[in-house]
């Protein structure tokens, strides 16, 4: 049924008072601070900005389901989740199917906040994620822009609400408590305005509150069926466009509306977010865990797929939970162990098939830790290693029936993890762990950018690429070779490119701890191991660790180093990467 007539305050009013609700199926908000300032901007420009689709639900099945709130104040790390306001009894509800993104944008601009990460600020730190509010700037001019906008929304510190040089910048959510009219009036004369910039101001605060309080503009059309599986397929086929949605996102919705005692949503978000407090860095998702638990449980296929997500299958899913959730917080730091967080483990579908096995042997205490399981750990280590460093890459294209192959291997497995078994099903599969001549050289001659080096070094550094805080560090400092420094070294010109290319290679990197590499900085390494290493033996037995051969003094003999180093490196990674 299709109706029409609502404003944007009376939506908000219904949100409010929890008439407006979120069912289960629904998805996290995802709009980021443009979107949200775009949609204001559409409507007081007058554009239609689309049909809601709501569903009605009756009085006595309102107690059926779990329902959230819409989100209010948005803060991307400590609040980024739809607030669960439980199991409502004997209330007729209108539950949103489409347009969550959309109201959540007009809740959070004319109700709340937003606090989103800043740039190059660590996730962890205080101040990352300042609290921003939705302004409107009064004075901008209202010619339309290169991309069709024509107001001047913005996400700012409350602190620079009013005059801030050119600028007026009107709160929005205030336009709720401000009646049109004289209250205007006096309210611009207040912030000091001169007469010539009076009317223009008050025209674009008068749009602003006709287009939240007195235009109709709000459209929907409401399905009144109480057959939740109708509900689904509804919801399915109004969110497959717009803001890219995954299609695990709506797996995740059918899982939340299928489970019977335990909370889907919360279970899988609570552990996504344990997951990632295992390591500063690591990036977890839905996506991941959901995948995870299909494969963990032995369904069928692994893929994202609706007939994967019976009823059937996700009462295995739930009442195998605690397990689940157990092997893969254990997985999360067994990744840590080896070092790796979220930019040198970017295909986390790689640790799938770790996953499974944890959870085969009953995720035992002490594995991360215990000399019971070294050889085990080290066997994963390798493996995993070897498919990450691949640049053919392993875990991208056919992976669904890969891990489907290699959950048959592990099942059937008895002693220990089964990596050369593992190896020659993915060779069977067009994915060799196999690294030939030239594949070696070019792991050789590796950047530093590339996002396989920490693989790589610790594979050739085990015992320094291990839980901790291990940076990859310049032999010989970075900031040496510039062609000034190389020039004032008595280094020929022709020579420096070559250099300079050199210096951001293999070769002329290692792993160091980060307190050490803070205190190494951009010392020569002869005379940092002058200081470090005073000690002829500890010396020696660190430049052997290290593979650093004869440390030169002076930046002439670099070339002498990095040739030398490199072939002692090219050496050894035949029988590390082709050895399982």
């Amino acid at each position: 049924m299709h109706q029409q007539g609502g404003t944007i305050e009376a939506t908000l009013k219904s949100i409010e008072s929890h008439q407006f609700v979120l069912p289960a199926i629904q998805r996290e908000f995802v709009w980021e601070p443009d979107q949200v300032c775009n949609l204001f901007d559409s409507l007081m420009q007058g554009f239609p900005f689309g049909e809601f689709m709501f569903w009605k639900v009756e009085a006595q099945n309102s107690s059926q389901y779990r329902w959230y709130d819409f989100v209010r104040d948005y803060h991307e790390r400590d609040n980024p989740h739809c607030p669960e306001l439980g199991i409502r009894h004997n209330e007729t509800l209108t539950a949103v199917l489409d347009g969550q993104q959309r109201l959540t944008a007009f809740n959070v601009g004319l109700r709340g906040s937003m606090a989103k990460k800043l740039p190059h600020k660590r996730w962890a730190s205080y101040d990352a994620f300042p609290k921003t509010v939705l302004a409107l700037d009064l004075l901008a001019p209202t010619s339309t822009d290169d991309e069709g906008r024509r107001y001047t929304f913005e996400f700012i510190d409350e602190e620079r609400i009013g005059m801030e040089g050119n600028h007026l910048w009107f709160r929005v959510a205030d336009i709720l408590g401000l009646e049109s009219g004289p209250d205007m009036q006096d309210w611009l004369l207040n912030m000091g305005l001169q007469m010539d910039q009076l009317s223009g101001a008050y025209r674009v605060l008068d749009r602003l509150h006709r287009a939240i309080r007195v235009d109709p503009v709000v459209a929907w059309y409401e399905e009144t069926t109480q057959d939740i599986e109708r509900v689904l397929q509804i919801f399915i086929r109004c969110n497959s466009g717009g803001t890219p949605l995954s299609y695990s996102n709506l797996l995740l919705s059918i899982a939340v509306s299928q489970w019977d005692d335990l909370d889907a949503r919360a279970e899988v978000h609570g552990l996504v977010d344990e997951m990632n407090r295992v390591r500063d860095g690591l990036r977890f998702n839905a996506d991941f865990v959901l995948k995870a638990g299909l494969m963990l449980t032995d369904i069928a296929s692994v893929g994202f797929q609706v007939r994967n997500f019976t009823h059937a299958n996700m009462a295995v899913l739930e009442d195998n939970w605690p397990d689940i959730a157990r092997a893969l917080l254990q997985t999360a730091e067994l990744a840590d162990s080896f070092g790796y967080d979220s930019r040198t483990l970017r295909a986390t579908n790689s640790l799938l098939p770790i996953a499974y096995y944890l959870y085969r042997i009953g995720a035992p205490d002490g594995f991360v830790t215990s000399d019971r399981h070294r050889a085990d750990r080290e066997a994963i280590r390798v493996w995993l290693t070897r498919s990450i460093l691949k640049a053919s890459g392993i875990w991208g294209s056919g992976l669904d029936a890969l891990l489907t192959a290699l959950r048959e291997v592990i099942r059937n497995h008895q002693d220990g993890f089964p990596a050369q078994e593992l190896g020659r099903v993915m060779a069977q599969r067009g994915k060799t762990l196999e690294f030939q001549d030239e594949e070696i050289d070019d792991l050789a001659d590796m950047r530093i950018s590339d996002s396989r080096m920490f693989p790589l070094l610790s594979m050739l550094f085990p015992y320094l690429g291990a839980r901790g805080s291990t940076d990859i560090d310049h032999v010989f400092p970075k900031s040496r070779f510039t062609t000034a420094r190389l020039n004032n070294a008595g280094i020929e010109s022709d020579a420096t490119e070559q250099l300079q290319d050199w210096s951001d290679r293999l070769a002329n990197l290692q792993l160091l701890d980060s307190t050490v590499n803070n205190e190494k900085r951009a010392v020569m390494p002869a005379e940092w191991l002058d200081t470090h290493c005073p000690n002829p033996q500890t010396r020696q037995a660190y430049v052997d660790r290290h593979l650093l051969g004869d440390v030169p003094g002076e930046l002439t003999g670099f070339e002498q180093f990095y040739e030398s180093r490199r072939q002692a490196l090219r050496d050894k990674l035949p029988q590390l990467v082709n050895t399982m």
